[in-house]
């Protein structure tokens, strides 16, 4: 079994886009500037905020956190993105997500520049994404994409199952994952919570990817021997552990690991590549 090391891969990717800011510093261009939109005090939000700001201080790239309390209005977060994208000195922005139930989050994604629309969730890179032209690609399921690359796990030819159908992670991976493309070109099935004997799809999986949100929802049982094992998922759930909790994924690990030829790990897995992947898009925003 072959542990998939997101965090180390990640490093090689973020070592890659330092060395490209570098070189656009040496030419005198602008430092790549990355804004992230923060309402109220979500932990997780919180935690992945942060996060993103210390990669961004890592490869050398400009970064700001604007902050909106909880009770922030729609109107509040409009003028905030109207200007952000007026803005010449900022390449990309995002919002971070969830927002409060108050807010149309569909409209103030649909509001911001798509040009700047780094997490790409904006419905024109979406339809630029299915129709297989340039766009910024959603973070997580580039980020899945350029680990079975560099993990070099051959994807033509072989059935993948994906288990989560959100517009974040399950639905765009299974357009990208079918693409005739070298890192791609795979026959996909995409199941979810209604698909009835859903064991009988994830079976037949040769690169399972599992993003449909329950601690531990896949089971060994679940998982065909020598399968590949994309576990998406990060769930708190307690632990006699300093902290009260320990991070586990929607892959029951311990129990399906031995089965895999290769799985991702919770933490460090998907999660490093999807702000690599990130940083990624604020670069080639930039460009």
């Amino acid at each position: 079994m072959k542990l998939i090391d997101g965090k180390e891969t990640a490093a090689r990717v973020k070592e890659e886009i330092a060395a490209e800011i570098a070189r656009r510093a040496a030419e005198g261009k602008k430092t790549p500037h990355l804004v992230a939109l923060l309402v109220g005090n979500d932990p997780a939000s919180e935690t992945y905020v942060a996060a993103k700001v210390k990669a961004c201080q890592l490869v050398g790239m400009k970064s700001t956190e604007l902050r909106f309390p909880a009770d922030a209005t729609a109107e509040q977060l409009i003028e905030t993105i109207d200007r952000l994208n007026s803005d010449d000195d900022v390449d990309g922005y995002i919002i971070q997500l969830p927002l409060p139930p108050h807010l149309p989050a569909d409209d103030l994604l649909g509001r911001v520049d798509p040009a700047k629309d780094v997490d790409g969730f904006h419905p024109f890179n979406v339809g630029k994404m299915m129709l297989g032209l340039p766009a910024h690609l959603p973070a997580t399921p580039a980020g899945i994409l350029e680990l079975l690359h560099r993990h070099r796990v051959e994807t033509a030819g072989r059935h993948c199952v994906i288990v989560g159908r959100s517009n974040i992670v399950g639905t765009p991976l299974a357009v990208l994952m079918s693409r005739k493309s070298p890192r791609a070109n795979c026959t996909v099935t995409l199941c979810h919570g209604a698909t009835p004997d859903l064991k009988t799809f994830t079976l037949q999986a040769d690169i399972l990817v599992v993003a449909i949100g329950v601690p531990r929802f896949i089971t060994p049982d679940m998982v065909k021997q020598g399968a590949v094992v994309i576990d998406v998922g990060v769930h708190r759930v307690p632990a006699p552990t300093k902290s009260g909790y320990r991070l586990v994924g929607d892959v029951d690990f311990e129990n399906v690991a031995p089965r895999c030829s290769a799985i991702t790990p919770v933490p460090g897995g998907v999660g490093p590549m999807t702000i690599a992947s990130l940083l990624r898009n604020t670069l080639e925003a930039a460009r």
